[in-house]
């Protein structure tokens, strides 16, 4: 079998109840499919959290023992897991350490909450759910309504029907970072 684009490349998904179904898992298979290794890590090691549409994901790992030199990239999912994760401390500092190290941050949908409590988004082109459309310009961010954007390592995508070209954009993004 040939290498794939990918081969190598450890990427982070957040997971927590109530995350957006598709958000989670078509960005997941997308990147697994390129060759990546996932780990879905939520606030319990072994939990299975219900997607808002029912789906389950079962997470591979505490977000606590989650370091960033051991990931090229994470992505932050929707949903209504967002605005709880938003508040843990250890997601916070994951995301201010993707940053300043300037890996790819993915962001969709409701997503786009945690990098705004990281304090991440300041004089950052985005887009997102329209819901958040208010908090992301009030974080200091420069909001676009397009199916994706990218500023750099950030990628941001508004809602389920964008996930082709958020998933295109990501892999875009981790491709430019080995080169």
């Amino acid at each position: 079998m040939a290498a794939k684009l990918l081969d190598g490349y450890r990427i982070l998904i957040i997971v927590g109840e109530d995350y957006e179904d598709l958000e989670l898992w078509y960005p997941k298979l997308r990147l697994e499919e390129a060759g990546a290794h996932v780990i879905l890590a939520g606030e319990e090691t072994g939990k299975k959290y219900s997607g808002k549409h029912g789906y389950p994901a079962v997470s591979d790992a505490h977000i606590d023992e989650m370091e960033e030199a051991d990931f090229h990239g994470i992505v932050c999912p929707g949903g209504w897991m967002p605005d709880k994760l938003r508040r843990n401390p250890k997601v916070l500092s994951l995301l201010k350490e993707f940053h300043e190290s300037g890996k790819m941050i993915a962001a969709i949908c409701h997503g786009g909450w945690m990098p705004i409590s990281a304090g991440i988004y300041g004089d950052v082109t985005v887009t997102g759910s329209p819901g958040i459309k208010d908090d992301l310009i009030n974080a200091g961010a420069k909001w676009e309504d397009k199916t994706v954007v990218v500023d750099r390592h950030f990628v941001c995508s508004r809602r389920p029907s964008d996930l082709p070209d958020f998933c295109i954009a990501m892999l875009e993004v981790l491709q430019a970072q080995a080169t």
